[in-house]
């Protein structure tokens, strides 16, 4: 057996290589991140053995191992992906050194590679890869649309500080749409009655004529102040904040149809959508590589501390480590699961009632969603109310 230990970076990457004996094969083998790079990996492999009989690893480091994945897939090697922080631990518990470099670094994931389990990465794991880095695309989209939302609030602090307060402190789409035809408090204190049919149907229904005469004396009577600048930035924030809800909606329409694809177990779940679980399936990616929900639990960082030394022994506040944007979703998730599934809605009132307090509560409900998944995953079955517990 041969332990292939990679270290990569954007532009090359360092490899070390040992046999089940600890002598070492390749040292300081340097390949670079291209085609003719990959095929010099490739030639020195396959000199060695079949590939059945080397085994592969290097750190997690996004985007830049992607390259070198599909190509050992198409080539026929098995790789393992591991966690930076493990690889980081490991060469601190072999010297005090305070010594780095990309060589140390090949030579060290080598030699973890032979104290470990080895878990290779699933085929086929484009698909997944692809629709990772959509939903990550889409949160970022987001994100930045929520900021231009708090630039927009900031604006309207200035010239009309009423108007936010009027929507209960909400853009809708029919704040949204007065602000964006009529912009300044003078316009909107002379919206003609001929308008408000339009408005009328962009709010369907809800916004009454009664509210149109209330938003006009509001904006006649204003304690803000307008004036160019803020018309353009104003003008400015709010076609920004169209492109980014134009471009999740069109990410969103490329992430559906890939989830429906997989048509994985979760989707079977009441209060689970198509973007909820393309991006937990996206980070968990085969849940076939996790022997228990607790693995599971502590790749999302959700598990709680423990320590225990003598006669000492304490449970603290979960770890925090693993995946963040995984931890997020299945945080967020919990509040449409109370909503529409009955099992969930009954479990947080449960823990409610045992001294936990709101955030705690929904952290035991995204556990008990994990466990939950892992189940109906692992098995390949729907799922069902009256088998839960």
């Amino acid at each position: 057996m041969y332990y292939v230990g990679i270290d990569i970076s954007k532009y090359k990457h360092d490899c070390f290589i040992l046999d089940q004996s600890g002598e070492i094969i390749a040292e300081d083998f340097i390949f670079a991140n291209n085609l003719e790079g990959f095929n010099s990996l490739k030639t020195l492999l396959s000199s060695l053995a079949n590939p059945n009989e080397i085994k592969i690893g290097f750190e997690a480091t996004g985007h830049y191992t992607s390259n070198l994945k599909r190509f050992l897939e198409n080539a026929h090697y098995s790789f393992m992906e591991s966690n930076p922080a493990l690889i980081s631990k490991f060469i601190h518990a072999q010297t005090l050194r305070r010594t780095k470099s990309d060589p140390i670094d090949s030579r060290s994931i080598a030699r973890w590679l032979m104290t470990v389990e080895y878990k290779p990465y699933p085929t086929g794991f484009y698909h997944i890869y692809s629709l990772k880095s959509l939903t990550r695309l889409r949160d970022s989209v987001i994100r930045q649309r929520s900021l231009y939302m708090v630039k927009l609030t900031n604006i309207l602090d200035h010239i009309f500080p009423e108007f936010k307060p009027f929507f209960n402190e909400r853009f809708s789409a029919t704040a949204l749409f007065i602000l964006e035809k009529y912009h300044t408090p003078e316009a909107i204190a002379c919206i003609p009655d001929s308008d408000y049919e339009v408005i009328h149907c962009v709010s369907r229904g809800k916004f009454s004529f009664t509210k149109l005469i209330s938003l006009r004396e509001l904006a006649t009577n204003t304690v803000g102040e307008s004036n160019d600048i803020f018309e353009v930035e104003l003008a400015s924030i709010l076609a920004l904040y169209r492109t980014t809800e134009a471009e999740v909606i069109h990410l969103e329409n490329e992430i559906i149809p890939l989830i429906r694809e997989l048509n994985p177990k979760i989707l079977t779940i009441p209060g689970i959508g198509d973007i909820t679980a393309a991006s937990i399936i996206a980070e968990y990616g085969n849940i076939s590589r996790f022997k228990s929900p607790a693995q599971m639990l502590s790749f999302a960082g959700l598990e709680p501390g423990y320590y225990q030394s003598g006669i000492m022994e304490f449970h603290g506040k979960m770890v925090k480590h693993g995946s963040s944007q995984l931890r997020c979703v299945l945080m967020n998730c919990t509040v449409p699961l109370i909503r529409f599934n009955p099992v969930f809605a009954t479990y947080y009132h449960k823990k409610r009632k045992e001294g936990k307090s709101h955030r705690v509560a929904l952290s035991h409900v995204a556990k008990k969603l994990i466990r939950l998944i892992y189940t109906l995953e692992s098995n390949g079955i729907d799922f069902d109310a009256s088998k839960l517990r």
